[in-house]
């Protein structure tokens, strides 16, 4: 019953989302364009909820043809000057509205990884694989410096996937856990407040918020 009253949230606020932001999406695109050519959208796959791949969807932030690490580090060489300001107000995460809608992802949910990064004999990401992934999360919320964190490290990708990955799927099973429809409110809006402003986030802050009952 919980289930079902999510994804009717999640498909209601998904097309008023999609109808607010047209205008936005549009200016975007037209930028993108403009200033790099196309095409103005990335995809890429990704796993979702129990193992199933999808095409995860976001406004291209790196140069066309670019490769490398699966990370991005604060002040990647791949990563347009637009494309760094849709990351650091998480302007490029908006398309994912759509795969809200088509039944791909949640609103709040696990942020979903690239095939490489997932391995379902950890107990852990089966925990995390039996949830529809999210555009938000506990986790990416407290981790909103990690392209930060991964510039200061010699090997960012193995960083990443020896201590960022394990710290975010531990934060993903607490919220998991203690889960509740206010608690997904008070993510939706934090989610809001930090995109805006990024520079203001305490982890502590936000952890007490999301957690209180």
């Amino acid at each position: 019953m919980v289930a079902a009253s999510r994804r009717t949230a999640d498909i209601f606020l998904a097309i008023v989302g999609l109808a607010i932001a047209i205008p936005v999406i549009a200016v975007i695109g037209l930028f993108l364009a403009l200033q790099d050519g196309l095409p103005v959208f990335f995809r890429q796959v990704r796993v979702g909820r129990e193992g199933r791949p999808f095409q995860l969807l976001k406004f291209r932030s790196m140069r066309v043809n670019a490769c490398g690490a699966q990370v991005t580090s604060e002040g990647d060489s791949r990563i347009t000057p637009l494309g760094a300001f849709l990351r650091r107000y998480k302007f490029d995460e908006l398309p994912q509205l759509w795969n809200v809608l088509r039944g791909d992802m949640s609103l709040i949910g696990p942020r979903p990884e690239v095939p490489r990064y997932v391995s379902a004999a950890d107990p852990r990401w089966r925990r995390v694989l039996a949830h529809r992934p999210g555009i938000t999360d506990f986790a990416t919320l407290l981790f909103r410096d990690e392209e930060r964190l991964l510039a200061q490290q010699a090997d960012p990708e193995q960083f990443y996937r020896e201590q960022i990955l394990p710290a975010k799927l531990a934060l993903n099973v607490e919220y998991l856990d203690r889960r509740s429809i206010w608690s997904d409110f008070k993510l939706i809006i934090l989610t809001f407040r930090y995109s805006f402003f990024p520079s203001t986030l305490d982890a502590t802050s936000v952890r007490e918020a999301i957690l209180s009952r």
